[in-house]
């Protein structure tokens, strides 16, 4: 049997991940995380969506990446966030591993940092933890 499904009318319109895309404007990662991007060879996980499935771990209290994989695989709402469709297969557990690696330690808490920062200032989550 075919269904015809859009991932967008399965999160409800007050969704809580479709509040915080509106409210985050992550663009600023490109340009910071340009320097560790090639132009050869495989192509690698978008740095916005890099940040966003970290975020969602953090939200969630995840600290493997596996099972943040898994999670995010599993959660339409989370799907959506990424912009990754129901069909699409998300980045492997080692991908956000590798990438977190490929930062460094200082440079991945200072983006990751700026991102909670955003969240807080945007009213999205409390800057307590």
């Amino acid at each position: 049997m075919y269904y015809q499904v859009s991932l967008d009318s399965l999160v409800s319109v007050d969704n809580f991940c479709r509040k915080l895309e509106k409210a985050l404007d992550l663009h600023f990662l490109y340009a910071r995380t340009a320097p560790y991007y090639g132009t050869e060879g495989q192509e690698s996980i978008d740095p916005v969506v890099f940040f966003k499935i970290l975020l969602v771990g953090y939200l969630n209290n995840i600290p493997s990446d596996r099972r943040l994989m898994e999670y995010c695989s599993n959660c339409l709402d989370i799907r959506l966030f990424l912009q990754y469709d129901l069909d699409e297969t998300l980045p492997w557990h080692s991908t956000i591993s590798r990438t977190r690696q490929l930062y460094g330690e200082g440079v991945f808490l200072e983006l990751f940092q700026a991102v909670l920062k955003l969240c807080v200032d945007k009213g999205m989550v409390r800057g307590k933890r």
